[in-house]
């Protein structure tokens, strides 16, 4: 079933008004709006989640929706969201842009609409913990990288992990993505892109100063529920050991 980007963007933003979040424009491109939600709660730690960078990776919208949906924004949190980064892509149904470019490159350079109006709005912010939900086409099952520059948390890996593999099995490979694991299913990433002046989202925020950022991805091959299970698993687990089990 195709991605039904008008009704996502607009439940999305239903959800998210109703909460009291407050929504900026910051971008426009080929007749769609570019929007940021802002939900502030006093002295309270702030999450940053995005999802819709890759226009043929529906999973992260179509959890984070999910997540909305089931109260993510009751947590004791504060919270930045970018609901839809590509929505060129997701009208085409690639992982590039219209303009054939992958925008999760160009976060050094800057050339597209898109991304230029994202670092604008991501200027003003500076959360705590960045969370993105990816899909991934090759893998069998979940996996993730973090780029953590506050230090080790094998125990928190080792939770996650137990509560992800409820709904889903970790990737078992040694190398994902041309990357080594640590332990199954998890890529402790440097925090340096992989191609120098090639960055993806995750190392423009730890290079503005975000510490701790997680990209989680679930396998294209499985259908939606499994997906959608999996990532609302994963951002569950690693919220509640942060702010609720730590």
């Amino acid at each position: 079933m195709k991605f039904n980007l008008q009704s996502y963007t607009q439940k999305i933003d239903a959800i998210l008004r109703s909460a009291g979040a407050a929504c900026e424009v910051y971008g426009e491109i080929d007749g769609h709006q570019l929007l940021g939600y802002d939900l502030l709660r006093e002295n309270l730690p702030v999450v940053y989640l995005s999802t819709g960078i890759h226009g043929d990776e529906p999973g992260g919208p179509e959890s984070l929706l999910h997540l909305l949906e089931r109260g993510l924004l009751d947590r004791q949190l504060s919270f930045h969201i970018c609901p839809m980064l590509n929505p060129t892509g997701f009208e085409l149904g690639t992982r590039e842009n219209a303009n054939g470019v992958d925008m999760n490159r160009d976060y050094f350079h800057l050339q597209n609409l898109e991304v230029q109006g994202h670092v604008k709005w991501l200027e003003k912010r500076n959360p705590e913990l960045f969370i993105s939900l990816h899909e991934d086409w090759e893998s069998e099952g979940f996996y993730y990288y973090e780029i953590n520059t506050t230090g080790d948390a094998t125990k928190r890996y080792e939770y996650m992990a137990e509560r992800i593999s409820e709904v889903m099995p970790l990737e078992t490979g040694q190398i994902i993505d041309d990357h080594e694991v640590r332990l199954k299913g998890w890529i402790y990433h440097a925090a340096e892109a992989d191609m120098m002046e090639h960055w993806p989202e995750a190392i423009y925020m730890v290079k503005k100063g975000c510490a701790l950022s997680f990209t989680f991805e679930s396998p294209s091959a499985l259908a939606m529920r499994h997906r959608v299970a999996s990532h609302s698993a994963a951002v569950n687990s690693l919220l509640d050991y942060m702010y609720e089990e730590s």
